[in-house]
Protein backbone atom coordinates (compact mmCIF):
# COMPACT_ATOMS: atom_id res chain seq x y z
CA UNK A 1 0.00 0.00 0.00
CA UNK A 2 1.57 3.36 -1.16
CA UNK A 3 0.49 5.44 1.43
CA UNK A 4 0.52 9.03 2.02
CA UNK A 5 0.19 11.38 5.80
CA UNK A 6 -0.39 14.78 5.28
CA UNK A 7 0.80 16.17 9.04
CA UNK A 8 3.33 15.40 11.64
CA UNK A 9 1.16 16.35 14.67
CA UNK A 10 0.24 13.48 17.29
CA UNK A 11 -1.78 11.52 15.35
CA UNK A 12 0.09 11.74 11.71
CA UNK A 13 3.27 10.93 13.50
CA UNK A 14 1.61 8.22 15.72
CA UNK A 15 0.10 6.51 12.34
CA UNK A 16 3.79 6.64 10.56
CA UNK A 17 5.50 5.19 13.70
CA UNK A 18 3.33 2.52 14.32
CA UNK A 19 3.57 1.44 10.68
CA UNK A 20 7.19 2.07 10.33
CA UNK A 21 9.23 -1.17 8.91
CA UNK A 22 5.39 -2.77 8.74
CA UNK A 23 5.65 -5.37 5.26
CA UNK A 24 2.97 -3.86 2.83
CA UNK A 25 3.41 -0.32 3.07
CA UNK A 26 5.58 2.40 1.66
CA UNK A 27 4.88 5.30 3.41
CA UNK A 28 5.42 9.16 2.46
CA UNK A 29 5.14 11.62 5.47
CA UNK A 30 4.70 15.41 4.26
CA UNK A 31 4.47 18.43 6.77
CA UNK A 32 5.36 21.82 5.80
CA UNK A 33 8.04 22.09 9.03
CA UNK A 34 10.25 19.29 8.92
CA UNK A 35 9.85 18.49 12.57
CA UNK A 36 7.36 17.74 15.43
CA UNK A 37 6.14 20.46 17.44
CA UNK A 38 4.66 19.62 21.11
CA UNK A 39 2.19 21.85 21.32
CA UNK A 40 1.15 21.88 25.06
CA UNK A 41 4.56 23.70 25.94
CA UNK A 42 3.85 26.46 23.13
CA UNK A 43 3.17 28.83 25.72
CA UNK A 44 6.48 28.56 27.75
CA UNK A 45 8.27 29.25 24.66
CA UNK A 46 6.36 32.83 24.27
CA UNK A 47 6.98 33.21 27.84
CA UNK A 48 10.84 32.61 27.50
CA UNK A 49 10.07 29.38 30.26
CA UNK A 50 11.97 26.88 27.23
CA UNK A 51 13.39 27.44 23.70
CA UNK A 52 11.40 26.42 21.03
CA UNK A 53 14.34 23.69 20.40
CA UNK A 54 13.22 22.39 23.75
CA UNK A 55 9.82 21.58 22.21
CA UNK A 56 10.97 20.50 18.53
CA UNK A 57 12.13 17.18 17.15
CA UNK A 58 13.29 16.39 13.62
CA UNK A 59 11.05 13.99 11.51
CA UNK A 60 13.96 12.62 10.01
CA UNK A 61 15.60 11.93 13.11
CA UNK A 62 12.40 9.67 14.57
CA UNK A 63 12.74 7.71 11.11
CA UNK A 64 16.37 7.04 10.81
CA UNK A 65 16.12 3.10 11.36
CA UNK A 66 12.62 2.89 9.27
CA UNK A 67 13.24 0.94 5.73
CA UNK A 68 9.36 2.11 4.70
CA UNK A 69 9.07 5.78 5.72
CA UNK A 70 10.24 9.07 3.43
CA UNK A 71 9.72 12.43 4.67
CA UNK A 72 9.09 15.52 2.40
CA UNK A 73 8.69 19.15 3.70
CA UNK A 74 6.38 20.64 1.20
CA UNK A 75 2.80 22.70 1.28
CA UNK A 76 -0.24 20.19 0.37
CA UNK A 77 -2.16 22.87 -2.23
CA UNK A 78 -4.98 20.50 -3.33
CA UNK A 79 -6.29 17.06 -2.92
CA UNK A 80 -7.63 15.31 -6.41
CA UNK A 81 -9.56 12.47 -4.34
CA UNK A 82 -10.82 11.20 -7.93
CA UNK A 83 -7.52 10.69 -9.53
CA UNK A 84 -5.69 9.10 -6.42
CA UNK A 85 -3.23 12.02 -6.33
CA UNK A 86 -2.13 15.12 -4.22
CA UNK A 87 -0.77 18.37 -5.56
CA UNK A 88 1.96 19.72 -3.32
CA UNK A 89 4.57 22.41 -3.58
CA UNK A 90 7.03 20.09 -4.71
CA UNK A 91 5.34 18.39 -7.21
CA UNK A 92 2.40 15.26 -7.24
CA UNK A 93 2.05 12.21 -5.03
CA UNK A 94 -0.15 9.35 -6.30
CA UNK A 95 -1.62 7.20 -3.24
CA UNK A 96 -3.58 3.92 -2.68
CA UNK A 97 -4.39 5.54 0.61
CA UNK A 98 -4.13 8.98 1.80
CA UNK A 99 -4.69 10.50 5.43
CA UNK A 100 -5.17 13.78 6.29
CA UNK A 101 -3.81 15.16 9.61
CA UNK A 102 -3.52 18.37 9.45
CA UNK A 103 -4.42 19.92 12.60
CA UNK A 104 -5.85 23.00 13.47
CA UNK A 105 -5.32 26.39 13.52
CA UNK A 106 -6.61 29.29 15.13
CA UNK A 107 -10.49 30.58 14.20
CA UNK A 108 -10.65 34.19 14.09
CA UNK A 109 -14.69 33.75 13.03
CA UNK A 110 -13.81 35.81 9.69
CA UNK A 111 -13.36 39.21 11.50
CA UNK A 112 -10.19 40.64 9.81
CA UNK A 113 -9.47 43.24 11.91
CA UNK A 114 -8.30 40.03 14.63
CA UNK A 115 -6.61 38.46 11.40
CA UNK A 116 -4.38 41.29 11.24
CA UNK A 117 -3.75 42.64 14.70
CA UNK A 118 -4.26 39.55 17.26
CA UNK A 119 -1.44 37.03 18.09
CA UNK A 120 -2.50 33.31 17.67
CA UNK A 121 -0.29 30.68 19.09
CA UNK A 122 -0.32 27.66 17.28
CA UNK A 123 2.56 27.15 16.12
CA UNK A 124 6.58 27.39 17.09
CA UNK A 125 7.28 30.32 15.22
CA UNK A 126 3.83 31.84 16.20
CA UNK A 127 4.96 31.15 19.88
CA UNK A 128 8.42 33.28 19.32
CA UNK A 129 6.45 36.00 17.57
CA UNK A 130 4.76 36.38 20.53
CA UNK A 131 7.55 36.12 22.77
CA UNK A 132 9.31 38.96 20.65
CA UNK A 133 5.99 41.20 20.75
CA UNK A 134 5.85 40.99 24.77
CA UNK A 135 9.39 41.57 25.05
CA UNK A 136 9.40 44.52 22.10
CA UNK A 137 6.59 46.46 24.09
CA UNK A 138 8.57 46.52 27.40
CA UNK A 139 11.43 47.89 25.70
CA UNK A 140 9.26 50.78 23.95
CA UNK A 141 7.19 51.35 27.29
CA UNK A 142 11.00 52.46 28.29
CA UNK A 143 10.32 55.71 25.88
CA UNK A 144 6.86 56.82 26.64
CA UNK A 145 5.79 59.83 28.50
CA UNK A 146 2.17 59.84 28.08
CA UNK A 147 0.41 58.05 30.40
CA UNK A 148 -2.60 56.93 28.44
CA UNK A 149 -0.15 55.20 25.82
CA UNK A 150 2.36 53.67 28.31
CA UNK A 151 -1.12 52.16 29.75
CA UNK A 152 -1.85 50.81 26.43
CA UNK A 153 1.52 49.02 26.26
CA UNK A 154 1.42 47.77 30.24
CA UNK A 155 -2.05 45.99 29.08
CA UNK A 156 -2.13 42.37 27.99
CA UNK A 157 -5.34 40.81 27.14
CA UNK A 158 -5.74 37.01 25.92
CA UNK A 159 -9.12 36.48 24.69
CA UNK A 160 -10.10 32.52 25.62
CA UNK A 161 -9.87 30.72 28.86
CA UNK A 162 -9.46 27.21 27.56
CA UNK A 163 -6.09 25.37 28.39
CA UNK A 164 -3.96 27.89 26.40
CA UNK A 165 -5.43 31.23 27.59
CA UNK A 166 -5.28 29.80 31.36
CA UNK A 167 -1.46 28.78 31.01
CA UNK A 168 -0.59 31.86 29.25
CA UNK A 169 -2.18 33.99 31.88
CA UNK A 170 -0.76 32.48 34.70
CA UNK A 171 2.97 32.58 32.87
CA UNK A 172 2.29 36.12 32.18
CA UNK A 173 1.54 36.80 35.70
CA UNK A 174 4.18 35.16 37.02
CA UNK A 175 6.90 36.96 34.97
CA UNK A 176 5.30 39.71 35.94
CA UNK A 177 5.73 38.86 39.43
CA UNK A 178 9.41 37.76 39.71
CA UNK A 179 11.12 38.70 36.44
CA UNK A 180 10.19 41.41 35.00
CA UNK A 181 10.37 44.30 37.98
CA UNK A 182 14.43 43.44 37.47
CA UNK A 183 14.37 43.86 33.92
CA UNK A 184 12.48 46.98 33.73
CA UNK A 185 12.97 48.84 36.69
CA UNK A 186 11.95 52.25 35.36
CA UNK A 187 8.27 50.86 34.71
CA UNK A 188 5.75 50.54 37.14
CA UNK A 189 4.27 46.60 37.04
CA UNK A 190 2.02 47.31 39.58
CA UNK A 191 0.53 48.78 36.80
CA UNK A 192 0.65 46.35 34.67
CA UNK A 193 -3.05 44.53 33.83
CA UNK A 194 -3.81 41.05 32.52
CA UNK A 195 -7.26 40.47 30.83
CA UNK A 196 -8.33 36.76 30.43
CA UNK A 197 -11.74 37.21 28.34
CA UNK A 198 -13.91 34.01 28.17
CA UNK A 199 -16.74 34.07 26.10
CA UNK A 200 -18.45 31.45 28.39
CA UNK A 201 -19.37 31.18 31.82
CA UNK A 202 -16.40 29.90 33.46
CA UNK A 203 -12.79 29.35 32.77
CA UNK A 204 -11.58 25.89 31.49
CA UNK A 205 -15.50 24.78 30.12
CA UNK A 206 -13.98 21.58 28.90
CA UNK A 207 -13.18 20.27 32.62
CA UNK A 208 -14.72 19.48 35.69
CA UNK A 209 -17.10 22.28 37.77
CA UNK A 210 -13.76 21.65 40.40
CA UNK A 211 -11.32 22.56 38.03
CA UNK A 212 -12.69 25.58 36.46
CA UNK A 213 -13.79 26.93 39.59
CA UNK A 214 -9.91 26.42 40.93
CA UNK A 215 -8.42 28.09 37.73
CA UNK A 216 -10.16 31.30 38.09
CA UNK A 217 -9.38 31.37 42.09
CA UNK A 218 -5.51 30.59 41.19
CA UNK A 219 -5.89 33.35 38.43
CA UNK A 220 -7.54 35.70 40.49
CA UNK A 221 -4.88 35.30 42.94
CA UNK A 222 -2.22 35.67 40.49
CA UNK A 223 -3.53 38.94 39.96
CA UNK A 224 -5.49 38.45 36.65
CA UNK A 225 -8.68 40.11 35.35
CA UNK A 226 -10.76 36.78 34.73
CA UNK A 227 -13.83 38.27 32.96
CA UNK A 228 -16.41 35.60 32.09
CA UNK A 229 -19.39 35.97 29.40
CA UNK A 230 -17.42 38.51 28.08
CA UNK A 231 -17.10 38.39 23.67
CA UNK A 232 -14.84 40.71 21.57
CA UNK A 233 -16.70 41.95 19.00
CA UNK A 234 -13.17 44.10 17.61
CA UNK A 235 -9.73 44.47 17.93
CA UNK A 236 -8.08 47.44 15.91
CA UNK A 237 -4.44 47.23 17.28
CA UNK A 238 -5.11 49.65 20.04
CA UNK A 239 -7.96 48.75 21.47
CA UNK A 240 -9.94 45.79 22.44
CA UNK A 241 -13.98 46.55 21.42
CA UNK A 242 -16.43 43.81 23.35
CA UNK A 243 -19.78 43.37 22.47
CA UNK A 244 -21.56 44.81 25.27
CA UNK A 245 -19.93 48.59 23.91
CA UNK A 246 -16.93 48.33 26.73
CA UNK A 247 -13.48 48.81 25.60
CA UNK A 248 -9.77 47.80 26.38
CA UNK A 249 -6.88 49.92 25.52
CA UNK A 250 -4.15 47.17 24.82
CA UNK A 251 -1.15 46.63 22.27
CA UNK A 252 -1.03 42.86 22.89
CA UNK A 253 -4.06 40.76 21.93
CA UNK A 254 -3.05 36.57 22.43
CA UNK A 255 -6.16 34.70 20.26
CA UNK A 256 -6.43 31.36 21.75
CA UNK A 257 -10.37 31.91 21.57
CA UNK A 258 -10.95 28.37 19.28
CA UNK A 259 -10.08 26.83 16.77
CA UNK A 260 -10.83 25.61 13.28
CA UNK A 261 -9.56 22.21 11.11
CA UNK A 262 -7.13 23.31 8.64
CA UNK A 263 -8.89 21.54 5.83
CA UNK A 264 -7.15 21.25 2.32
CA UNK A 265 -8.44 22.28 -0.73
CA UNK A 266 -10.44 19.52 -2.94
CA UNK A 267 -12.28 18.21 0.35
CA UNK A 268 -15.81 18.64 -0.90
CA UNK A 269 -17.78 21.29 1.01
CA UNK A 270 -20.47 18.69 1.85
CA UNK A 271 -17.99 16.88 4.00
CA UNK A 272 -16.96 19.72 6.13
CA UNK A 273 -19.08 19.46 9.52
CA UNK A 274 -18.77 22.55 12.10
CA UNK A 275 -15.58 23.84 13.12
CA UNK A 276 -14.34 23.27 9.82
CA UNK A 277 -13.85 19.20 10.35
CA UNK A 278 -13.97 16.71 8.10
CA UNK A 279 -16.98 13.86 8.74
CA UNK A 280 -16.16 10.50 9.47
CA UNK A 281 -17.15 7.08 10.13
CA UNK A 282 -16.10 5.31 13.45
CA UNK A 283 -13.00 3.95 10.62
CA UNK A 284 -11.58 7.39 9.94
CA UNK A 285 -12.67 6.97 6.65
CA UNK A 286 -14.03 10.19 5.30
CA UNK A 287 -17.76 10.21 4.46
CA UNK A 288 -17.83 9.41 0.46
CA UNK A 289 -14.52 8.34 0.06
CA UNK A 290 -13.24 4.61 -0.09
CA UNK A 291 -9.56 5.37 0.63
CA UNK A 292 -9.07 8.89 2.53
CA UNK A 293 -8.79 9.31 5.81
CA UNK A 294 -8.56 12.20 8.31
CA UNK A 295 -7.68 12.06 12.13
CA UNK A 296 -6.77 14.27 15.00
CA UNK A 297 -8.21 17.55 15.63
CA UNK A 298 -9.05 17.78 11.56
CA UNK A 299 -11.70 14.81 12.05
CA UNK A 300 -15.05 15.11 12.99
CA UNK A 301 -16.30 11.81 14.02
CA UNK A 302 -19.34 10.81 16.17
CA UNK A 303 -20.06 7.92 18.35
CA UNK A 304 -22.02 7.45 21.43
CA UNK A 305 -20.19 8.48 24.07
CA UNK A 306 -19.62 11.82 21.46
CA UNK A 307 -22.78 12.69 19.51
CA UNK A 308 -20.90 16.04 18.38
CA UNK A 309 -17.50 15.24 17.93
CA UNK A 310 -14.38 14.26 20.15
CA UNK A 311 -12.58 17.54 21.69
CA UNK A 312 -9.60 18.71 20.11
CA UNK A 313 -7.25 17.56 21.95
CA UNK A 314 -3.47 15.40 21.64
CA UNK A 315 -4.93 12.27 23.20
CA UNK A 316 -7.73 11.81 21.10
CA UNK A 317 -5.44 12.57 18.02
CA UNK A 318 -2.90 9.82 19.11
CA UNK A 319 -5.50 7.18 20.26
CA UNK A 320 -7.01 7.70 16.57
CA UNK A 321 -3.72 7.42 14.66
CA UNK A 322 -2.72 3.91 16.20
CA UNK A 323 -6.21 2.32 15.75
CA UNK A 324 -5.51 3.35 12.13
CA UNK A 325 -2.78 2.07 12.02
CA UNK A 326 -4.53 -1.48 13.28
CA UNK A 327 -7.22 -1.45 10.82
CA UNK A 328 -4.84 -0.48 7.84
CA UNK A 329 -3.04 -3.80 8.61
CA UNK A 330 -6.59 -5.75 9.07
CA UNK A 331 -7.45 -4.22 5.85
CA UNK A 332 -4.33 -5.59 4.18
CA UNK A 333 -4.76 -9.59 5.73
CA UNK A 334 -8.37 -9.41 4.73
CA UNK A 335 -9.99 -8.57 8.20
CA UNK A 336 -12.44 -6.41 8.92
CA UNK A 337 -11.84 -3.03 10.53
CA UNK A 338 -12.76 -2.18 13.88
CA UNK A 339 -14.58 1.27 15.25
CA UNK A 340 -13.02 3.94 17.31
CA UNK A 341 -13.90 4.56 20.47
CA UNK A 342 -12.55 7.44 22.82
CA UNK A 343 -10.62 6.32 25.55
CA UNK A 344 -10.37 9.47 28.00
CA UNK A 345 -8.06 9.12 30.60
CA UNK A 346 -7.93 12.82 31.92
CA UNK A 347 -7.12 16.54 31.65
CA UNK A 348 -5.11 18.84 33.22
CA UNK A 349 -3.90 22.29 33.35
CA UNK A 350 -1.42 24.29 34.64
CA UNK A 351 -1.79 28.02 35.80
CA UNK A 352 1.37 29.43 37.13
CA UNK A 353 4.06 28.12 39.69
CA UNK A 354 3.05 24.89 41.66
CA UNK A 355 -0.42 25.81 40.99
CA UNK A 356 -2.52 23.31 38.26
CA UNK A 357 -5.67 21.41 38.17
CA UNK A 358 -5.96 17.68 37.27
CA UNK A 359 -8.56 15.63 36.28
CA UNK A 360 -8.53 11.74 36.19
CA UNK A 361 -11.29 10.14 34.86
CA UNK A 362 -10.63 5.97 35.87
CA UNK A 363 -10.88 6.65 38.58
CA UNK A 364 -12.61 10.05 38.96
CA UNK A 365 -10.34 11.80 40.69
CA UNK A 366 -9.28 15.53 41.05
CA UNK A 367 -6.06 17.44 42.30
CA UNK A 368 -5.31 20.81 42.67
CA UNK A 369 -2.33 22.86 43.62
CA UNK A 370 1.26 21.55 44.20
CA UNK A 371 0.38 17.95 43.74
CA UNK A 372 -1.44 18.88 40.49
CA UNK A 373 1.53 20.72 39.17
CA UNK A 374 3.63 17.70 39.61
CA UNK A 375 1.49 15.49 37.63
CA UNK A 376 0.93 18.00 35.35
CA UNK A 377 5.09 18.10 34.55
CA UNK A 378 5.47 14.65 34.91
CA UNK A 379 3.06 13.50 32.17
CA UNK A 380 4.55 16.72 29.71
CA UNK A 381 8.24 15.39 30.17
CA UNK A 382 6.94 11.36 29.73
CA UNK A 383 4.79 12.60 26.11
CA UNK A 384 8.26 14.60 24.91
CA UNK A 385 9.77 13.37 22.11
CA UNK A 386 13.89 12.69 22.95
CA UNK A 387 15.84 12.23 25.59
CA UNK A 388 17.64 15.04 25.11
CA UNK A 389 14.69 17.56 25.00
CA UNK A 390 13.39 15.91 28.08
CA UNK A 391 16.63 17.14 29.93
CA UNK A 392 16.83 20.08 28.69
CA UNK A 393 13.21 20.95 29.11
CA UNK A 394 13.57 19.55 32.97
CA UNK A 395 16.87 21.64 33.22
CA UNK A 396 15.06 24.83 32.74
CA UNK A 397 12.00 23.65 34.63
CA UNK A 398 14.57 23.26 38.15
CA UNK A 399 16.53 26.18 37.23
CA UNK A 400 13.56 28.40 36.70
CA UNK A 401 11.84 26.89 39.82
CA UNK A 402 15.07 27.75 41.56
CA UNK A 403 16.04 30.88 40.55
CA UNK A 404 12.45 32.35 39.89
CA UNK A 405 13.57 33.57 37.17
CA UNK A 406 13.95 32.18 32.60
CA UNK A 407 17.33 33.00 31.12
CA UNK A 408 15.66 33.13 27.64
CA UNK A 409 14.25 36.44 26.96
CA UNK A 410 15.90 37.26 24.17
CA UNK A 411 14.97 39.27 21.15
CA UNK A 412 16.47 37.92 17.63
CA UNK A 413 14.29 39.50 15.13
CA UNK A 414 14.81 43.08 13.90
CA UNK A 415 13.37 45.55 15.78
CA UNK A 416 10.08 47.09 14.23
CA UNK A 417 10.34 50.41 12.60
Amino acid sequence: MKLIIIGGGFGGLKLARELSNKEGFEITLIDRFNHHQFQPLFYQVATSGLDASNISFPLRKIFHKSKNVHIRVAEVQQVLTAENKIITSIGEFDYDALVIATGAGSNFFGNQNLIDHALPMKSSTEALQLRYRLLQNFEKALSIKDEKELQQYMNIVIVGAGPTGVELSGAIADMRRFVLPKDYPELAFSTMKIYLLEGSGKTLAAMSEKSSADSEAYLKKLGVTVMTNTIVKDYDGEKVTLQNGETIETATVIWAAGVKGNVLAGIEKDLIARGNRIKTDRHSLVQGLSNVYAIGDVSYMEEPAYPNGHPQLSPVAIQQGGLLAKNLQLQQNGKPMKDFSYVDKGTMATVGRNLAVVDLSKPKLHFKGFIAWMIWMGIHLMLTLGVKNRFFIFLNWLYNYLTYDQNLRLIFMEPEK
